[in-house]
């Protein structure tokens, strides 16, 4: 007896969630045909351009997001400081990075990403923001 009545409920619940789902369940007035879609019109507003420029460089889109290639992402990651192979006086010369900094930057290595600085509690967040942009962390060979 008390099997029937959870499947009961089981079921329920499950018609309930398909309805849910789908929409629910439609009623229509008598007064509509409810053979004939009722369809909107969508109306535009007047202010916005239709007209789409010409040339691909207008394109505002195109400007702003110049897509790269694997290769020119390499050659631009050597523009980068490795955190992995940098010697001291390179890693001192980032801003905000001292003595001290170097010492666990150095004892911390190898690192699989940059953002591991912040993670492993070697780099504070303020100072990590201030050479996110000029490191990287090449995996170790």
């Amino acid at each position: 007896m008390i099997v029937l009545r959870n499947r009961r409920r089981m079921a329920a619940l499950a018609v309930g969630l398909l309805l849910y789902a789908s929409g629910g369940v439609a009623q229509t007035p008598k007064s509509i045909n409810a053979t004939k879609p009722v369809q909107t019109p969508i109306e535009t507003p007047k202010s916005i351009n239709t007209v789409k420029p010409t040339t691909p460089s207008a394109t505002p889109s195109n400007a702003a997001k110049p897509t790269q290639t694997v290769s020119q992402k390499i050659a631009a990651s050597k523009d980068l400081l490795d955190i992995n192979t940098a010697t001291p006086a390179q890693l001192k010369a980032l801003p905000g990075v001292g003595d001290a900094y170097v010492q666990r930057i150095i004892a911390g290595r190898p690192y699989t990403a940059k953002n591991q600085l912040m993670q492993r509690g070697i780099l504070p967040q303020p100072a990590y923001a201030k050479i996110k942009l000029l490191i990287i962390a090449h995996r170790p060979k």
